[in-house]
């Protein structure tokens, strides 16, 4: 396939991207294959799907999966309610005879449906049934779906990119996992967030950006802490720090650490996060 440049995906903005992640990204978009995405909270994966639709000037449409979601509901949805008052008040400019204007699209239907090619993302699949992920990419191999309602099969005007999320709290099933390309986010390194930091504090000082980094590496090294702070948690620990007009970077290597609360939302993680720093 005679992939263009221009629709190649190099970064964007505020999305820092290595090279093995850019790879793999340009592959599954050249052979239209779903990009399975695994790691843990907060490491870039749903801004990914962003990141993508910026730099390729694709409309982005989310979905995002829920524990008791049926794939009917990200297919389309059938608007009864709207249809038995259109009916029984006929004060509708809709023909209550015809089902298809009370059919409504989905995620997943919209994103068939659209006039343009858009990015897909499919967010947290992990959270959904065996079944649902396995009848979702039969869907999505094939390009199309029925509408029983109304007996018409919907076929896909543009096949979009699909960029599907697992926080990986569930084993997928082996079909699923053979039918995507896939790649692993991992958390960032201090060398790696410190260009992070600088893509969102271009002005950011040498001070705040070593300490921050130095202490934010060791408060999530501390034992038996159930959510560890990701790098959503750090930009705006940061953000915090530098909207306080009473701090000083060199609070950072005193004994108290302000603001631990943007970085642990467990009362647990917390309460272990203040005694770490006030050990030192």
């Amino acid at each position: 396939m005679d992939y263009a440049k221009e629709n190649r995906f190099s970064g964007a903005t505020r999305y820092i991207l290595d090279d093995e992640l850019a790879s793999i990204v340009n592959i599954s978009i050249a052979l239209e294959m779903p990009l399975l995405l695994k790691g843990e909270p907060g490491t870039g994966k749903t801004m990914l799907a962003h990141a993508i639709a910026e730099s390729l000037n694709m409309p982005l449409i989310v979905l995002n999966v829920k524990s008791n979601m049926k794939l009917v509901d990200a297919l389309y949805q059938y608007d009864t309610l709207t249809r038995l008052n259109d009916s029984r008040f006929g004060d509708s400019s809709r023909d209550v005879s015809n089902i298809e204007e009370y059919i409504k699209m989905g995620k997943i239907g919209q994103a068939f449906t659209s006039g343009v090619k858009t990015i897909l993302l499919i967010d947290e699949i992990d959270k959904a049934d065996t079944d649902f992920q396995d009848d979702m990419l039969d869907v999505l191999d094939q390009m199309e779906f029925d509408i029983i309602e109304i007996d018409k099969t919907m076929k896909a005007i543009n096949r979009p990119v699909i960029i599907i999320t697992s926080n990986a709290k569930k084993d997928l099933s082996d079909p699923f996992l053979g039918r995507c390309n896939f790649h692993h986010i991992a958390f960032p390194d201090p060398k790696m967030m410190r260009k992070i930091v600088r893509v969102h504090f271009p002005n950011i000082g040498s001070d705040l950006i070593e300490n921050s980094i130095s202490n934010f590496y060791r408060l999530r090294e501390i034992e038996h802490i159930e959510k560890k702070p990701a790098t959503r948690e750090f930009i705006n620990w940061i953000r915090a720090l530098n909207t306080d007009p009473d701090f000083q970077p060199k609070e950072l290597i005193a004994e108290e650490i302000p603001f631990l609360g943007v970085l642990f939302k467990k009362s647990q993680d917390y309460e272990r996060a203040m005694n770490e720093a006030n050990r030192r």
